[in-house]
């Protein structure tokens, strides 16, 4: 700004031709080296240019830490406090004010802001900071940045800065931008090679290098780790090992706005600091006094995790150009030292340069963006296109989580998706599950495991962590400090959803329902105790004595990678009425009649299913219906005829007409047992409009239901033509049986004495088994006039042998029907 002078540092060289492609070309790259003042200085140099008409500059930082020291740095510099002229703004703080010209802000703020307003009013230029380092937010605003000023806002100025030379494709992007290089202070920088051991760890390796630095260099430690598991580690460690005139101060993003300043700050008069410090000191941040670097060669990278299905950060070695942007942290004020914990045969096989983020994520979250900003992504000016198998892979995603149309039309729901802070599996989740459950369970998949141990010796249960989260029990493999983190970063992403964390709210016997939000596609059915079929065909298992393993459905939040036949890390139960309460309309209810065998009776079997998967099954006694009555009209057919309510009237009915059909023919009826099931539809049925049961079969009277289908008038004549019995001289009866060709009848030999003509039924003989006074046979014959001329006198003298007191004619077609003499 005019009148305020700025310190003499590399990048001012730059201010003149920078300001000159702004203003007539309206694009600019600067390629600037760590600690040339690019982004404190650039933006103050440039708040007075004419084409900015008063509006603001909003700078764009990859990381929390660097926007709050950016913003504070440049209001230093201005003699003014931070949300004045210049402030700044992150997804947890905001320091704004009405006279606020310059604007720091973290990468997602400024896709909000894109995805709000794509005019962006009021901001005249968007700096993007840091680009070199290819992060996809970074990607992803440039890209609408550009999209804007191309359709929208052909004055809104853009200017990319980068801290390597690899600029081609920022060139390319913005328009053939002017290329402005600032060639930066650097003083040489000794470089020894100090592999780790195999089975060292980082943390061994790094105290013992930092010990020895410290012994053989003056000057400040700066020292680079993955992360701020190895930070603490390595900062225990180097306690009690290095002087007492030595400082030991963590540097990441995850710690304290107090704990970060007191890392940044010179160190004291006669006193050394080492800081322990994450990438983030590699390019955007500069600690002074800094003469020593310790590089572990290692950094925590976002990257496509295909167990979770959502990107995950995964320790991964640096590039070798990140390994010089490490290495020049040390030859910034004087000549320096850099100690790398890998040789330099290993160094030669590192990638030149880090790979662009877009390649190596899981792309779901653009996908949501794109999505919202109505532009295909080969219409935007991505620096590197998104890989089309990963868009694709994403897309599907989206679709299943409901968050866009099959015409690819964001959704209602994935309108709520789109401003949560989360992975879009874990942001679907939170959108049905906006509960201290769905904050703690996101937060759980998105860390590392709170249980520590061999992962085949882990169970799988989410639910058991989120009852250590709630502080409901323990567990003899909890990291009670994961478990902490878990609760912090739990109750942070409540804050941004604007509930509550309370803990006391959170129902581990739900996560299984929370987690099918979020994964749908990895929702799996028992088929045995620890084996389970997931919605995509392939299988999944887990340990026998796991507690998920006679669990009837799990989601599987974390699958060990095998394709087809895969472990189950992480997961939660669920029963198949969460599972319907889900699926929704996905859910097909199938209902059958069917036979149960068990219970002898018919019963209305309702299934509901999910693709193939079976979620439940109830009976229940049908309703009257027409299905119903064919239902059992079925039964009586394949039982044949057996499960009706026979008598022995009926059954008597049924033989007597089927004889008339078989010796007379027409109009008697067909009535066998194949014919009758054959035709149940046509004469029983209409007796059964209510039926529902094996018991309404039973009761129905057949001989009424026979009886109305016979002939008419020829029926009346039934009893006639077939009686059904044989009516005695002696006055009993017996039984005619209908059932062979000719009719039979079993009668006592002296209750047909007077009889001469032999007796009839449908015009045959009637086949009589003849009795003695035992009832045992004697002679079957169909000729009884016959039989007395005949064999009869030698039958009398048998059977007079053997019942003396029962009378024998000599004529018994002559003689009394009695039974004993004199009687």
């Amino acid at each position: 700004m005019a009148g305020r002078p700025l310190p003499d540092l590399p990048v001012v060289e730059t201010f003149p031709a920078l300001r000159t492609a702004l203003a007539d070309h309206g694009t600019a790259v600067l390629v600037a080296p760590p600690g040339a003042g690019k982004t404190t200085l650039v933006p103050l140099a440039l708040l007075d240019e004419p084409w900015l008409e008063g509006r603001k500059i909003v700078v764009l930082e990859p990381r929390r830490l660097a926007t709050r020291a950016a913003a504070r740095r440049m209001a230093d510099l201005l003699g003014t406090e931070v949300g004045g002229v210049v402030g700044y703004q992150t997804r947890d703080e905001r320091h704004l004010g009405p006279d606020t010209r310059i604007e720091v802000v973290t990468e997602g703020i400024l896709t909000r802001r894109l995805q709000t307003d794509p005019e962006l009013p009021g901001v005249g230029l968007v700096v993007f900071d840091e680009v070199h380092e290819r992060n996809l937010p970074t990607d992803v605003g440039l890209a609408f940045s550009l999209d804007a000023r191309s359709t929208l806002r052909p004055d809104l100025r853009i200017l990319a800065m980068s801290a390597t030379p690899d600029t081609d494709a920022l060139v390319t992007a913005l328009g053939d931008a002017p290329l402005i290089e600032s060639e930066g202070r650097m003083f040489p920088v000794d470089m020894r090679w100090a592999p780790r051991d195999r089975k060292e760890r980082i943390e061994q390796a790094t105290t013992r290098t930092v010990v020895q630095a410290l012994r053989d260099e003056p000057g400040d430690v700066l020292v680079f780790l993955p992360g701020i598991g190895e930070i603490r580690r390595t900062q225990e460690q180097l306690t009690g090992q290095v002087g007492a005139d030595v400082d030991v101060y963590p540097l990441a993003g995850a710690l304290s706005l107090a704990e970060q300043d007191q890392a940044l700050a010179p160190s004291p008069p006669g006193r050394r600091r080492v800081v322990l410090s994450t990438d983030i000191a590699e390019t955007s941040l500069t600690v002074d006094g800094v003469r020593v670097v310790v590089d572990s060669g290692l950094a925590r990278a976002p990257r496509f995790d295909v167990r979770t299905g959502m990107t995950r950060l995964t320790t991964i070695s640096t590039s070798r150009a990140s390994a010089e942007q490490r290495a020049g942290r040390a030859g910034r004020v004087e000549p320096g030292a850099c100690y790398r914990l890998w040789s330099k045969i290993e160094h030669g096989s590192r990638p030149a340069h880090r790979a662009p983020e877009i390649t190596e994520v899981d792309l779901a979250g653009l996908a949501l963006e794109l999505a919202s900003w109505g532009t295909a992504a080969d219409d935007l000016a991505f620096l590197t296109p998104p890989p089309r198998k990963a868009m694709r892979s994403a897309t599907e995603l989206l679709e299943r989580l409901e968050a866009i149309d099959a015409d690819g039309r964001l959704t209602d729901v994935g309108r709520q998706m789109l401003g949560l802070p989360v992975h879009p599996r874990l942001a679907r989740m939170l959108v049905d599950e906006r509960s201290p459950l769905g904050c703690a369970l996101a937060v759980l998949l998105d860390e590392r495991d709170v249980l520590r141990g061999r992962p085949d010796e882990l169970p799988a249960d989410l639910g058991l962590r989120l009852r250590l989260i709630a502080g409901r029990g323990g567990h003899d493999q909890a990291d009670r400090r994961a478990v902490d983190q878990v609760r912090r970063r739990a109750r942070d992403l409540a804050r941004r959803l604007r509930i509550s964390f309370d803990t006391d709210l959170i129902d581990p016997d739900r996560a299984g329902l929370a987690l099918l939000h979020a994964f749908p596609d990895r929702l799996g059915v028992r088929r045995r105790p620890g084996q389970f079929q997931l919605r995509g065909g392939t299988g999944a298992w887990l340990a026998d004595d796991d507690p998920l393993a006679h669990e009837p459905f799990v989601v599987a939040a974390d699958l060990d990678g095998k394709r087809n036949r895969a472990r189950i890390r992480l997961g939660a139960g669920l029963d198949g009425d969460e599972v319907a309460l889900v699926f929704g309309d996905e859910v097909v209810e199938r209902t059958e009649l069917a036979w149960d065998t068990d219970r002898d009776e018919l019963v209305e079997r309702v299934e509901r299913r999910l693709d193939s998967m079976q979620l439940g099954a109830t009976t229940r006694r049908p309703e009257p219906g027409e299905a119903t009555t064919a239902a059992l009209m079925d039964r009586v057919r394949a039982t044949g005829l057996a499960v009706l309510g026979w008598s022995g009237a009926s059954i008597a009915l049924r033989q007597r007409v089927d004889f008339l059909h078989r010796a007379l023919g027409d109009p008697w009826p067909d009535w066998s047992v194949e014919a009758l099931a054959d035709t149940v539809d046509d004469w029983l049925a209409p007796y059964l409009p209510g039926a529902t049961g094996r018991r309404d079969l039973e009761r129905l009277d057949l001989v009424m239901v026979l009886r109305s289908q016979l002939p008419w008038p020829q029926g009346a004549d039934l009893d006639e033509l077939a009686p059904a019995t044989l009516e005695l001289p002696t006055g009993r009866s017996v039984p005619i049986d209908y059932r062979s060709d000719e009719p039979e009848a079993s009668v006592r030999v002296q209750d047909l004495f007077g009889t001469t003509v032999h007796p009839t039924a449908g015009g045959r003989p009637i086949v009589l088994s003849l009795l003695s006074p035992a009832d045992r046979p004697i002679q079957v014959t169909a000729d009884l006039p016959g039989f007395w001329t005949g064999t009869w006198a030698d039958v009398k003298k048998e059977l007079a042998g053997r019942y003396p007191k029962h009378h024998w004619p000599d004529d018994p077609g002559g003689a009394e029907p009695k039974r004993l003499k004199g009687r």
